[in-house]
């Protein structure tokens, strides 16, 4: 992705150096985050509406002290990001205004170790998350390196997704998507319930496609389009990486689909890339799809 140089978000609150005063228990190795994603997803409480996690991590993050190498890597890291989200808010403007309103951009925190949202406390062995409650995207940069090592997703738009895939939740919630699916809980069974969520992440991964088609017509400062050649496999293999049932097969050598919250690899891959393909955010309605896949 072409981002060096150009317009940073200024909606973004850097948290990196701020203490969360103690320490945060979530997750605990793959397992656990699995774990604490079905508890998310299916328990009432605070976290009720804490969209996470979407890419589940497995290690903690490197800590707050770093050497003046990683400082300057993760500074790149938050530069990459606020490009990304800047590049999200000129796409979804205009997809709003299209149909006449007006979209409200979502703020970005940039946390290290941990942060207090306002759907709870989180660790970076989360994962990057959306917060409805507050409008905010939360992500420790040290997932970035995730990515490419636990993840083997490697290159810039493997993250430029994992950015574009939070603010599709925000685009949810905009429109009173998210708010439908948290109205089910208590209503269906669990493993309903779990069906609604998954067809929450595919949207959100729709989403994510949606604004890289459209990506592809900001250009640079030499009229260069900011989407290279390998951007969308980049992409898709993240979503490759993350699905449901290739994570639970990592974990525990095989996969339970009723507890799938996610959706699998097969179906994150399909509904960014048609996202991608279309650019039409009325071909995104997951909820009435017949298939997933």
């Amino acid at each position: 992705m072409r981002w060096q140089g150009r317009r940073e978000s200024e909606n973004v609150e850097d948290r990196r150096g701020m203490s969360t005063g103690g320490q945060v228990a979530m997750g605990g190795g793959i397992l656990g985050v699995i774990i604490l994603v079905l508890q998310l997803f299916m328990n009432n409480g605070d976290t009720s509406n804490l969209q996470m996690p979407d890419l589940q991590q497995t290690t903690p993050s490197a800590g707050s002290t770093l050497s003046p190498e990683e400082e300057a890597e993760d500074n790149a890291r938050a530069s990459f990001v606020k490009v990304v989200l800047a590049d999200t808010e000129e796409v979804w403007t205009k997809l709003f205004a299209r149909s006449g309103a007006q979209y409200q951009a979502p703020v970005l925190v940039l946390f290290r170790d941990a942060v207090e949202s306002a759907c709870g406390r989180a660790s970076s062995s989360s994962g990057p998350f959306y917060c409805p409650a507050d409008n905010k995207l939360y992500i420790d940069l040290s997932f970035y390196q995730e990515l490419q090592t636990r993840f083997r997703a490697p290159g810039d738009f493997a993250m430029a997704y994992v950015v574009a895939h939070e603010v599709g939740h925000h685009i949810q919630n905009l429109m009173g998507t998210s708010e439908k699916v948290q109205r089910m809980r208590g209503r269906v069974s669990q493993e309903e319930y779990n069906q609604y969520s998954v067809r929450l992440e595919l949207q959100a991964d729709f989403y994510a496609g949606v604004w890289a088609h459209h990506a592809q017509q900001i250009t640079t400062a030499d009229g260069r389009s900011i989407i290279e050649a390998d951007d969308i496999d980049e992409a898709l293999r993240a979503a490759n990486a993350i699905g449901d049932d290739r994570l639970q097969k990592e974990a525990q050598g095989y996969s339970v689909p009723e507890t799938f919250t996610h959706g699998t690899s097969a179906q994150r891959m399909f509904w960014f890339k048609k996202g991608f393909l279309t650019g039409d955010i009325k071909q995104g309605d997951t909820f009435n799809a017949s298939t997933l896949e």
